[in-house]
C-alpha cells in the first residue's frame, strides 16, 4: 500500500507526527537544512544576479537519498518543515531535490504538533510561499556577503579566526556603548528623609519628606540634610489630606518569542538559548503516558500576539472553572499585532487548557515544566479580568514641609491571581516604600514624629545589559528577528567578544576593539537605523513589494566600495589597534609591539612576517615544566592553545613536539595508569580528560582530585564552586565537604 509522505526537519517532531497519524503515513526528517552556501568560499556570485551557490551539506547525501527513494514510493508528497521564512526555504529545497515523476508537492503548516492542529494542516495544504523563500534567500546572502567579507578585515588588522556578523556586531555595539556609558558616568549625591509617624490612636506609619515651601525637596549633600532635619525635628506634624483613587490594570498579552526570551531570563535566569531549545521540545512534542506525544505549545517562532478564537475560548472556559467567573471579561479579548510583526501564526500558547501544568508535571523535566507553566499562565492571564489597584496617599503637613505615605491594595486581584511582573530593575518609590496606613486619621489630627531617617544615596549609571534587556532592545530598535537572539548573544560569547558576568553581558577588550574598528570604518552599515531598515526591506521582499536581488544589489556596490576604502587603509588601522612597548627584538632588532591572538595579547616583532619572534605580555618568561623533549632533547614550557593549556617543546618552530599539560591527578579508572589534563571544548568550556584519551575516555566539568569518598568509597572527588568557596564533592553519592 502506498503511503502519504509527510517530511519535517525534526527527527522528535517526526515521531510524534507519525504516532499521530499512523501507519497510512510515512514522516521523514531532514535534520534541518540539507543545502547550505559552501564554508570554504563566498558561494554567491555577485555578477550574476547575486545567484547563490548552494550545495549539499556534508554529510546529507544518504540521507537525501533516502528521502527521495521513499517519496518515489509515495502517492502524495507533503512537505512540512517549520512555519517561518527558515522553513519555507527548507521545503524549497526538499522539493528541488524531490524527483515529481508528476506527483503534486504540497506544503503544510503546523503551528502546533496535537491530533487536531496536524489534521487542520493537513486539510489547508497548499503551495511553497516563493515570496518567503526569496526573503529567507536575500537574508542569507546579505549574512554572507558581510561575514565573508568584512572578517577577513579582522584577520589582517587583529587576529585570525574573527568574525563580523551583520546583526551580531549592531549587538555588539550596543553592548560596548552601554559600558561606555558607565564607564563615563559621574554619580550625583542625593539624600532621602523618611519619617515614622504616630496617630493619637497609637497607629505608626512611614512617610517621606517631599516638599518644602511648595517646592519638590532636594537635597545634595550632608550639610543641607542636616539643616533639614533640625528643622524637621522641631515642626508640628498635622494630618493634611487623603486621597484614594482606584486604577485598573490590564493583563499582557500571550508570549511572542521575543517576549517569552525576556520573562523567561528575569524568571528563571534561562539563557535566550535554553529557552528556545526548551520551547522546541515542548512545541515537537511530550510523551504523556496513555495520551502518547503531544506538543503543548503552539510554534515557538513568532511575533503574533493574536489567538485563534477557538484557542480563547478553551482559556475563558478553563479560567471560569478554576477561578470562577467574575475573573472573565464580559467579551473575550483579542489582541492585535502593530507596527512591523509578522502576522503568519498564533502567539506561543498552550495547544490545550486542559493540559495544565500540574497535570502533565510528572512527564516533563524541571525546565520544561517551568517554561510550561511560566507559558500556560500567561496565555491564561491574557484572556482574564482587570486587576483593580486602590491607592491611598496620606500627606502631612510639618510646618514648611509636606510628607507623603502610600499603599496600594489589591480591591480585586483579577489576572494577578495568575501572573505577577518581574523586573530585571527595580526603582525608588519617589514617596518612599509602600507602607502599612493607619484606619483612622481626622483631617487636622496632631501627630507625633517618633523618629527620622535620613539615607545617602548617589544616581546610579545605567544598567548593563542581560539577556533580556538586550533582548527586548534588539526587539524595540527593529533589528534582527526574533528567531535569531538566542544564536546572536552565543556567537558574541563564543567569540569572546562579550562575557556574562553573574547575570550581565560585558564587553570584553577584544570586544571594544572589533567593535572600534567596525563603526569607525563601516559606520552605515552597522548602523542601528541601516540594520532596522535592512529588516523592513526583508519583509517587503516577502510582502511582494522589494525584489530580493534588487535588494541586494543596492545594498552591494556602496557595500563593496566602502571595503575598497578599508583596505587601502589596513595597514593603519593594523597600526592603530597595536600598543609599542619600546622594547627591542632581541632577535632582529625591530621593535616589538602588544598585538592580538587567538588566545589574548601578545608580544610580536614589529617586522612579521620576516621576524616570527614572539613571547608573553608584560615581559613574563615562559613557565617551564622542568620535562625534556622526548624528540630534541630541548626543554618542553607550559603554552596556552586554543584547547587549554599543553606542554611545547621551547624549540619551536624547529621541532613541534607537543603533548597534555598533566594536573598532577591520577586517572580515576581502575587499570587505566594515565593522568588527569585540564582541556577545553571548541567552544572554550573547561574539562578534565585523561591524557589516555581515545583508550580512556574519563572526562569531568569538575577537577578531580584522587581523594576517597568517606561515605560510598568513591575512589575520587572533584572539586567545585559554591557560594561560600569551594567545597570537595562526590560525584557518585554528592557527599560533600568544604575546602
Amino acid at each position: 500500500m502506498q503511503k502519504t509522505l509527510i517530511i519535517v526537519e525534526s527527527p522528535t517532531k517526526a515521531k510524534t507526527i507519525s504516532r499521530i497519524l499512523g501507519s497510512k503515513y510515512s514522516v521523514a526528517a531532514t535534520v534541518g537544512h540539507i543545502i547550505d552556501l559552501p564554508q570554504e568560499r563566498l558561494g554567491v556570485d555577485v555578477k550574476n544576479g547575486f545567484k547563490p551557490q548552494y550545495r549539499r551539506i556534508k554529510g546529507k547525501s544518504k540521507l537525501i537519498d533516502e528521502i527521495k527513494q521513499t517519496a518515489a514510493k509515495s502517492h502524495q508528497i507533503i512537505i512540512a518543515t517549520d512555519p517561518d521564512r527558515e522553513g519555507e526555504a527548507i521545503a524549497y529545497h526538499i522539493y528541488q531535490e524531490i524527483d515529481h515523476n508528476g506527483k503534486k508537492i504540497q506544503r503544510a503548516l503546523f503551528h502546533e504538533i496535537t491530533g487536531a492542529g496536524v489534521s487542520k494542516a493537513l486539510a489547508e495544504a497548499g503551495e511553497i510561499d516563493q515570496m518567503k523563500v526569496e526573503a529567507q534567500q536575500a537574508r542569507r546572502i546579505l549574512d554572507r556577503l558581510v561575514g565573508y567579507m568584512v572578517s577577513p578585515i579582522l584577520w589582517k588588522t587583529v587576529a585570525k579566526g574573527l568574525s563580523a556578523g551583520r546583526v551580531q556586531s549592531v549587538a555588539l555595539k550596543l553592548i560596548c556603548e552601554r559600558e561606555d556609558e558607565i564607564k563615563a558616568f559621574v554619580p550625583e549625591e542625593y539624600w532621602s528623609i523618611d519619617a515614622d509617624i504616630s496617630t493619637l490612636s497609637k497607629e505608626q506609619f512611614r512617610a517621606r519628606c517631599v516638599e518644602y515651601r511648595d517646592e519638590k525637596l532636594k537635597i545634595g549633600s550632608e550639610e543641607e540634610a542636616s539643616q533639614h532635619l533640625a528643622r524637621l525635628r522641631t515642626a508640628e506634624y498635622v494630618f493634611e489630606d487623603r486621597k484614594v483613587s482606584r486604577s485598573l490594570r490590564k493583563p499582557k498579552p500571550p508570549f511572542t518569542t521575543s517576549t517569552l526570551q525576556q520573562e523567561a531570563g528575569k524568571h528563571f535566569r534561562f539563557s535566550s538559548k535554553q529557552t528556545m531549545a526548551i520551547a522546541q521540545q515542548l512545541y515537537e512534542g511530550i510523551e504523556l503516558g496513555e495520551k502518547g506525544a503531544i506538543g503543548l505549545i503552539t510554534y515557538m517562532r513568532t511575533d503574533s500576539i493574536r489567538s485563534a478564537p477557538e484557542a480563547v475560548q478553551q482559556a475563558r472556559d478553563y479560567i471560569a472553572n478554576a477561578y470562577g467567573t467574575e475573573y472573565l471579561p464580559k467579551k473575550a479579548r483579542f489582541y492585535k499585532n502593530k507596527g512591523r510583526a509578522q502576522d503568519a501564526h498564533e502567539a506561543i500558547r498552550p495547544t490545550d487548557m486542559k493540559l495544565d501544568p500540574k497535570s502533565v508535571k510528572k512527564y516533563l523535566t524541571a525546565e520544561q515544566f517551568k517554561l510550561y507553566s511560566m507559558i500556560f499562565q500567561r496565555f491564561a492571564a491574557s484572556q482574564m479580568a482587570d486587576a483593580e489597584i486602590e491607592l491611598t496617599v496620606l500627606t502631612i503637613k510639618a510646618d514648611d514641609y509636606r510628607l507623603k505615605a502610600s499603599e496600594s491594595i489589591p480591591v480585586f486581584r483579577g489576572f494577578l491571581a495568575v501572573w505577577q511582573e518581574v523586573e530585571d530593575e527595580t526603582g525608588e518609590n519617589g514617596e518612599g516604600k509602600p507602607t502599612k496606613l493607619p484606619v483612622k486619621l481626622s483631617i487636622g489630627e496632631k501627630l507625633t514624629l517618633v523618629e527620622l531617617l535620613p539615607e545617602q544615596h548617589f544616581t546610579e549609571p545605567p544598567a548593563r545589559f542581560t539577556e533580556s534587556s538586550l533582548v527586548k532592545m534588539l526587539d524595540e530598535l527593529g533589528i534582527g528577528r526574533p528567531s535569531t537572539y538566542a544564536s546572536i548573544i552565543s556567537v558574541l560569547l563564543e567569540r569572546k567578544y562579550v562575557e556574562r558576568k553573574e547575570r550581565s553581558l560585558i564587553p570584553t577588550e577584544l570586544g571594544a576593539t572589533v567593535k572600534g574598528i567596525l563603526i569607525a570604518n563601516l559606520p552605515e552599515i552597522f548602523s542601528v537605523d541601516f540594520t532596522a531598515k535592512m529588516e523592513n526591506q526583508l519583509d517587503n521582499v516577502e510582502a511582494g513589494s522589494v525584489k530580493w536581488d534588487k535588494l541586494l544589489e543596492e545594498f552591494y556596490y556602496p557595500f563593496e566600495a566602502a571595503l575598497e576604502s578599508i583596505k587601502a587603509r589596513k595597514t593603519e588601522i593594523r597600526e592603530s589597534v597595536q600598543e609599542k612597548t619600546g622594547e627591542q627584538c632581541e632577535k632582529c632588532g625591530g621593535e616589538m609591539v602588544i598585538r592580538w591572538g587567538r588566545n589574548g595579547k601578545f608580544m610580536a616583532c614589529s617586522n612579521f612576517p620576516k621576524c616570527r619572534n614572539t613571547k608573553p605580555l608584560n615581559g613574563e618568561e615562559p613557565v617551564k615544566s622542568g620535562k625534556v623533549c622526548p624528540k630534541c632533547g630541548g626543554e618542553l614550557l607550559v603554552k596556552n592553545g586554543k584547547f587549554g593549556r599543553f606542554l611545547g617543546c621551547g624549540n619551536y618552530p624547529k621541532c613541534k613536539h607537543i603533548e597534555p599539560l598533566d594536573i598532577g591527578v591520577k586517572c580515576p579508572r581502575d587499570g587505566c595508569g594515565g593522568k588527569i589534563s585540564e582541556k577545553r571544548t571548541k567552544k572554550g568550556k573547561p574539562f578534565y580528560g585523561c591524557t589516555n584519551y581515545p583508550k580512556c575516555d574519563f572526562i569531568s566539568w569538575y577537577q578531580p582530585v584522587n581523594e576517597q569518598c568517606p561515605d560510598c568509597g568513591n575512589n575520587y572527588l572533584e572539586i567545585r564552586k559554591r557560594k561560600t568557596g569551594t567545597a570537595k564533592v562526590c560525584p557518585k553519592c554528592k557527599f560533600e565537604k568544604a575546602e
